[in-house]
Parts: structure tokens; sequence; C-alpha cells
């Protein structure tokens, strides 16, 4: 059995690329490369006396009461202190979006969206603010799933 050599290496990268962009076009690799990079980046959750490390495709949504921040994922609900425009501010290239006033959500997470009310996909019900309505809709609707 031999190894392939660089060369070799190189024309299968290139014709599985080539394929691809056929297959998907430019856009088509943007997006996989996005959704790619949405999934291997992870948000650090600090406490004074624990740190985790979460995917933030596995954040749901956050809400703030009295600085102390809840962050409901699929995995369980962590507890930190901070301002919830801060985690927006790192947050919003992922895709997160202000609902209330008290709460961020995943645009990525949202499955429907009812009167004053946005159903997640794991079937959570959370509120929305009338004076954020308009831009949850308007970006939920850009989102092609």
């Amino acid at each position: 059995m031999t190894c392939p050599n660089e060369s070799q290496i190189d024309t299968e990268l290139q014709n599985t690329i080539s394929n691809f962009l056929a297959q998907y076009g430019s856009s088509g690799l943007n997006q996989a490369l996005k959704l790619y990079k949405d999934t291997q980046q992870e948000y650090m959750c600090r406490t004074r006396t624990s740190i985790s490390k979460i995917h933030i495709s596995d954040i749901y949504y956050m809400e703030i009461r009295e600085h102390q921040i809840t962050i409901y994922t699929q995995h369980g609900t962590y507890h930190k202190y901070g301002t919830l425009n801060n985690e927006l501010k790192s947050l919003s290239s992922y895709g997160f979006i202000k609902c209330a006033q008290n709460r961020i959500v995943s645009l990525g997470k949202i499955r429907s969206i009812c009167l004053n009310d946005i159903i997640l996909i794991n079937g959570t019900k959370i509120h929305m603010s009338k004076k954020y309505a308009i831009s949850i809709i308007s970006e939920f609707s850009k989102i092609k799933k």
C-alpha cells in the first residue's frame, strides 16, 4: 500500500471542491463554511468559581434578572453575572437577537412566531415584546432552513 503524495491530495481536494461548487454554487459553499464555523465556536460561561465551554450552536436563549444571566442550552441551564448587552454584542454575529428587554434568542433555534410568542425548536415558548417584533420577524423570514 502506498501513501498518497501531496500532489495527489491537492488534486483530490480540488476535484472535491469543484464538484461541490458545480452542485451547490459559491453561495452553497459560503453557507457550508458559515455553518461549520458556527458549530465550532464556543461560548465561555465564567463565574467566580467555575468556567464552562458551551457550543454557541447549542444555546437557545438567554435572559437576565438583576444582573443574573440564565443561559438555556440543549444540554442544560447555566448561570452567570453580567449584562445582556455585552452578551448580545458577542453573540449577534452568530444570529442572536433581542426579543424582549431582558431576553436574547438564537434565530436558528426559532421554529415559529405566533402573536407575541416565539416557539423554539425544543417546544419552549418565550415572550416577544412588541418593540422587537418587527426586527425579529424580518430577520427570521430571511433564514433558510
